[in-house]
């Protein structure tokens, strides 16, 4: 029992130390984005500034030209000039030469720190990338310790295949995560950021330019904020539809191929058919049979090279099948492939529902994906 006991402690103070080195990375990542943003800022305001004194430089050289071809005009008849005439001819071509002087050194100045927030925002650009890969890979030792080792040591038949499987979902899921955070970031964020920035030009536009300009921006904001608002659901739809809890099913699959038929640029032709009567399931099948198509139709359009999709569901009395069916490059199903994880996935969440799951395939032939799955009607209160 004291083995046991040190052993849980010896786990324990690991998940504590990788939660604490996950949280340390995450910090440092965020501080580098906040410098990157305003490095970003300051990048763009030195680029005008160097452009301005470029301009000023090019001005100020003309006009010292200018009093330089004076002074020497002045110079040469001396006699036909009043000493206050040469004296104020010297002045006038010292205090131009003196500024373009000025001007160049200001020039270099800005050029120097331009050069060196270039560099900067090269260095950091590099540090979020390797901390973004630290996180991820923290991650997934993390949830590997929150499992119970001996259960799936007790359970897993083939430990290198379900290890690789396991290791290979949390992959995923910290891929998920990752690619909604920067959907969330690159797009809802970065739009919101505009917006502030924009609604705070509102008021100076409306003080400086008047209402005609401020409102034009305003109609600018409403549009921005549109955009933020379809992104904010495109991604909630991603995550989980809510037409699953709302209409059930079939009406969720119809607008889920309908949008991937709109959405994607392949030249798939993308079918849905149901056979037998429409109705509720329990959420958690609908859910699962939801994925199941999901999960069919992407490595479809991501494998096969299809020119037709077909999604077939029949409800039966006691079961609902499933055929997703496309005229692919198919594969040979003797081949074990490293990017069979899909496959493996699917055969899971079928197991869990106590069906059955069949594969047809041949390489040039297409693929047919087959589920049976017992169902129990949703009970309508």
């Amino acid at each position: 029992m004291g083995s046991k006991q040190s052993l849980d402690q010896i786990i324990e103070q690991m998940m504590d130390t990788v939660r604490d080195s996950k949280e340390q990375i995450f910090e440092i990542c965020e501080k580098t984005r906040k410098e990157y943003a305003g490095l970003e800022i300051e990048l763009k305001d030195l680029r005008v500034k160097v452009a301005e004194i470029i301009r000023l430089t090019d001005q100020k050289e003309i006009h010292a030209k200018l009093a330089r071809n004076r002074l020497a005009e002045v110079s040469r008849e001396f006699g036909k000039y009043s000493n206050e005439e040469v004296r104020k001819a010297y002045e006038h071509a010292n205090e131009h030469q003196i500024q373009l002087a000025v001007l160049n050194q200001e020039e270099k100045q800005v050029r120097e720190r331009r050069d060196q927030v270039e560099r900067r925002l090269l260095e950091l650009e590099d540090t979020i990338e390797r901390a973004e890969l630290l996180v991820g890979q923290v991650s997934v030792v993390h949830n590997f310790l929150v499992g119970d080792l001996r259960e799936v040591g007790e359970i897993v038949e083939d430990a290198k295949e379900k290890q690789a499987f396991g290791l290979k979902i949390i992959q995923a899921q910290e891929a998920e995560r990752k690619r909604v955070a920067r959907d969330i970031h690159d797009g809802p964020a970065q739009l919101l950021a505009n917006v502030l920035l924009r609604a705070e030009l509102v008021e100076r536009l409306y003080y400086d330019q008047g209402i005609e300009s401020a409102l034009q921006e305003v109609k600018d904001v409403r549009q921005a904020i549109k955009m933020s608002l379809a992104d904010v659901r495109r991604i909630i739809y991603d995550l989980r539809p809510m037409a699953l809890d709302d209409l059930g099913l079939i009406p969720t699959l119809r607008k889920y191929l309908s949008s991937v038929d709109e959405r994607e640029d392949m030249n798939v032709n993308l079918r849905f058919l149901v056979l037998g009567d429409e109705r509720r399931m329990e959420p958690n099948l609908e859910v699962a049979l939801f994925r199941l198509v999901q999960e069919a139709v992407q490595n479809a359009l991501k494998h096969a090279n299809a020119s037709q999709i077909i999604v077939k569901v029949q409800l039966l009395q006691e079961r609902v099948l499933l055929i997703i069916s496309d005229d692919g490059l198919g594969f040979d199903q003797s081949e074990k492939k490293e990017d069979s994880f899909g496959i493996m996935g699917m055969k899971e969440r079928v197991n869990m529902l106590k069906g059955q799951f069949t594969i047809e395939s041949a390489k040039g032939k297409g693929t047919k994906l087959m589920f049976s799955v017992p169902v129990e009607l949703k009970q309508e209160v």
